[in-house]
């Protein structure tokens, strides 16, 4: 194995041979090639994998963790040098490519003429930035906060809803996740994120609207490509399934909060929760509900927003809702630390009767690149890619899907993605974590990373860099049609 104590850079002949090392090593032979890039990765010096772990906390998804050293575009590199199609994009943050060259440029213009002040002070990369950010959002959501990570930016939309509304109680989806802050873990509703500690006071939530795992559901249900293996016997134009689940969230309202509320919120298509599709009317017949009852409406745009989605910049667009909040992070940097909130002038002006203030929120350099993001968004075309290359992965999926007993469902819109594994598709209970890493290991294993998602973790999900080709997706799809069959002839 390659140890140098010098970077270098790894010549396209050796990254050859890598490749083919790293798939004769597998238990399977795969009848398919990775897909070719011209770029040159370096290689790591040598560093012990072991004094890492006993440094970082451990969090990998693998049994044999991956050890990433590059990355360009849709791909990383390992410190050995092996390439990885990368379709996780570090938790759906990744938007327009590793490393990609436009934002990479802007980032180091930055950085050799300013990298910190605060928002005290006016400075053109804030300014600039903050007013194509506006652009891409409809009236009256003209008012921007930036922060640091979503988190912050569901935390501070707390504050502002509560203190808009002069209510307390928030209303979520079960399932849900919506951060990791003490504030915003009560806002999550999975037990795998919470902590034995008194968090979220006046948090709530209600039945997650799963048209496939949840009591009622059917075959016309959700705004995607793919509809679920259930029966539906709804007369045209009516989704009863829809009815059940206000249903629940009338319940909600009936039994556990008070007659005035503060916000509910809820994200376009669930991210951590598995790519959960809801009934096309529920966010929309939700917001009516909410606003009876005083609360306002925030979508959260952690995920979904910047064109994920395919149909729209925002997923909310899709629901044909108008928020009163909208929070964002993730893929608006790239992968650098940054989120946002975005309100109306009316709740801003509530929010103002105090200081707020974030150090870091909306520094020189995280504005260069989110103002360099948008323009490449612009300019390679990323919405449409995720519309064409999501709706051809979805289609593929629904053929792997009926092929094999244990996937149930695949579901999502643009690239934003799930596939739920089950036990069997009569019963669709989840899939055994440890069925789930054996797939997920082998996945990986054949040179594809995805991530996995759902309250059992029974969920993959397939949220890639929004600049994919059509190879990537024919790769990705040979490669995980293959991870079952080995699992279905080990198992079965």
């Amino acid at each position: 194995m390659l140890r140098p104590k010098y970077l270098l850079r790894m010549s396209p002949a050796l990254i050859d041979v890598v490749h083919k090392t790293q798939f004769k090593r597998h238990k399977h032979v795969l009848h398919t090639n990775i897909p070719q890039t011209s770029f040159l990765s370096l290689m790591h010096q040598f560093i012990q994998f072991k004094m890492i772990l006993e440094i970082i906390p451990n969090v990998t998804y693998y049994k044999k963790p991956v050890f990433i050293h590059q990355g360009h575009m849709q791909w990383l590199w390992d410190v050995d040098g092996r390439r990885y199609l990368d379709l996780f994009a570090g938790v759906a943050t990744v938007s327009v490519g590793h490393c990609h060259p436009k934002v990479t440029a802007a980032a180091e213009k930055q950085l050799r003429k300013l990298w910190h002040t605060t928002n005290i002070y006016v400075y053109s990369p804030l300014h600039e930035y903050v007013d194509k950010l506006a652009a891409t959002l409809p009236e009256p959501l003209k008012v921007i906060y930036l922060t640091n990570s979503g988190s912050e930016a569901n935390d501070l939309a707390m504050l502002m809803a509560r203190l808009h509304t002069g209510n307390f109680d928030i209303i979520t989806l079960r399932g849900s996740y919506h951060g990791g802050s003490p504030q915003t873990m009560g806002l999550t509703s999975n037990s795998a994120y919470k902590y034995p500690i008194a968090i979220g006071l006046g948090c709530h939530n209600t039945m997650c609207p799963d048209v496939f795992a949840g009591p009622w559901g059917g075959s016309h249900c959700r705004d995607s490509p793919i509809q679920t293996i259930r029966n539906c016997s709804c007369p045209q134009g009516l989704c009863m399934a829809n009815d059940k689940y206000i249903g629940q969230l009338k319940e909600v309202f009936a039994t556990s909060v008070p007659s005035r509320i503060a916000a509910f919120f809820g994200e376009p298509i669930m991210g951590v929760g598995g790519a959960v599709q809801y009934p096309k009317n529920f966010l929309k017949d939700t917001y009516k509900l909410v606003r009876e009852r005083g609360g306002v409406c925030i979508a959260d745009e952690v995920q979904t927003g910047f064109g994920r989605t395919g149909s729209h910049f925002w997923g909310f667009q899709g629901h044909d809702i108008m928020p009163d909040i909208v929070t964002m992070a993730k893929g608006i940097a790239n992968g650098f630390p940054m989120g946002a909130v975005v309100t109306t002038h009316e709740i801003a002006a509530s929010f103002g009767r105090g200081v707020h203030f974030n150090t870091f929120g909306g520094n020189p350099v995280a504005c260069a690149i989110a103002s360099s993001v948008l323009d490449t968004m612009k300019e390679d075309g990323t919405q449409q890619i995720s519309h064409e290359m999501g709706t051809y992965l979805l289609m593929g999926l629904s053929k792997i899907r009926d092929k094999y007993e244990i996937i149930g469902d695949v579901r999502g819109k643009g690239l934003q993605i799930g596939v739920e594994m089950v036990k069997d598709k009569a019963s669709r209970e989840p899939l055994p974590p440890a069925a789930m890493s054996e797939i997920f290991e082998d996945t990986k294993d054949m040179g594809v990373l995805i991530g996995k998602g759902g309250v059992y973790g029974q969920t993959f999900r397939i949220k890639p860099p929004m600049c994919i080709t059509k190879d990537d997706a024919d790769f990705f799809l040979a490669v995980f049609n293959q991870a079952l069959n080995n699992y279905m002839e080990a198992h079965h």
